[in-house]
């Protein structure tokens, strides 16, 4: 409130009384206009108060946004719509940070380096989570294969791999595993327990990272990319997974033939290799499979399904694969290079004639 000041006045005479009026008639006018520029001043307080909270709400999905161009660019994603080119090889993005971050792939820039051991990353956020496993302190060491721990626990749990002790049975069946949640996930083929939920179509999934990746159909995401080599992921853990082929990591082996994976599920697929366990059997043809992901991509020959479209042409595919080995020949991509004459070529399997070359086999004896 603003302080008001009060005029003290003698009447002396009429005249004087006239004066004293006029003199209080003119405070309570000062005194009103001071109110009156004070609730104006608070409206326009609340305004501007109002408008800092403002946000950009998208209709489609809920998510908010500072900016209206945050909402615009994000908007890009429910259309389906990519209007962002790679001017090197075509692909398509939603948005011109995404491109940005692919072009960085033909470029190999990498202006991010680790402080500790100069390390080169194409992203701030890649080079700052690689910098926190130098601040990690590894006292718990393996003495089969030198991989270090922060807890003891983890080390624990980690030996088990060298061992094959498997100490969690299934309920339902043989099977037995080295870790209590690869446990709970296998029960679930039996059960047909489903319980993650898509909130937004009540889609039911058995695994949490299935339904991260479905949620990306409703979110329109892009995929999350590879800053070592480009390649594209559709979950984070999917990524982290793939960072060890850089790294040379491969602390799961098979306590069959002695060969080491990266990953704990790729160690496992190929121990199948030596049990002949085929746990997926197709029920239109009994044909049987080591993984889930082989008996589906197995049962489209069935159905005909071909959802991989090509970007370039109106052709269809069964598998992903096949769509990106296909894509290559619009693109001109030859990913596969000899590291003996630097010769490159679109397929693996044209690589692998090709060193024949330069290792012909021995003739027999």
């Amino acid at each position: 409130m603003a302080k008001t000041e009060y005029v003290e006045v003698e009447i002396d005479d009429i005249s004087d009384q006239e004066t004293s009026r006029n003199n209080y008639e003119e405070i309570d006018r000062m005194e009103v206009k001071d109110e009156e520029e004070e609730e104006e001043e608070h409206r326009n307080f609340k305004t501007r108060k109002r408008k800092c909270k403002e946000r950009y709400i998208c209709s489609q999905c809920g998510k908010s946004f500072k900016l209206k161009l945050g909402l615009s660019n994000h908007l890009w994603r429910h259309s389906g719509e990519k209007p962002f080119n790679c001017d090197q090889c075509g692909k398509k993005y939603t948005s011109l940070s995404n491109l940005n971050l692919h072009l960085k792939v033909h470029s190999d820039e990498r202006p991010y380096v680790c402080s500790v051991c100069g390390k080169g990353f194409s992203r701030l956020d890649c080079c700052k989570q690689h910098q926190k496993t130098h601040d990690e302190v590894r006292d718990h060491v393996c003495c089969e294969c030198g991989k270090s721990f922060t807890t003891a626990g983890q080390l624990k749990q980690h030996r088990i791999i060298h061992t094959g002790e498997r100490p969690y049975k299934c309920s339902y069946c043989d099977k037995s595993f080295t870790q209590p949640g690869n446990l709970k996930s296998h029960e679930r083929v039996h059960t047909g327990e489903k319980p993650y939920r898509c909130a937004q179509c009540g889609e039911s999934f058995k695994y949490s990272n299935i339904l991260n990746d479905h949620m990306r159909v409703h979110s329109g995401e892009e995929p999350l990319i590879c800053d070592q080599c480009g390649k594209e992921f559709n979950s984070s853990s999917n990524l982290k997974k793939h960072l060890k082929v850089h790294t040379n990591e491969r602390p799961y082996v098979c306590p069959y033939c002695g060969k080491s994976f990266a990953v704990l599920v790729s160690c496992n697929r190929h121990q199948k290799i030596h049990t002949g366990e085929k746990d997926y059997v197709c029920c239109e043809c009994g044909k049987g499979f080591t993984t889930l992901g082989q008996l589906k991509c197995h049962q489209k020959i069935h159905t005909g399904e071909k959802p991989y479209k090509c970007s370039y042409c109106d052709r269809s595919f069964t598998l992903s694969s096949q769509q990106k080995s296909h894509e290559r020949i619009h693109t001109g991509e030859k990913p596969y290079s000899c590291a003996q004459c630097g010769e490159s070529f679109r397929h693996s399997n044209s690589l692998v004639n090709h060193m024949k070359k330069h290792f012909p086999p021995s003739p027999p004896s």
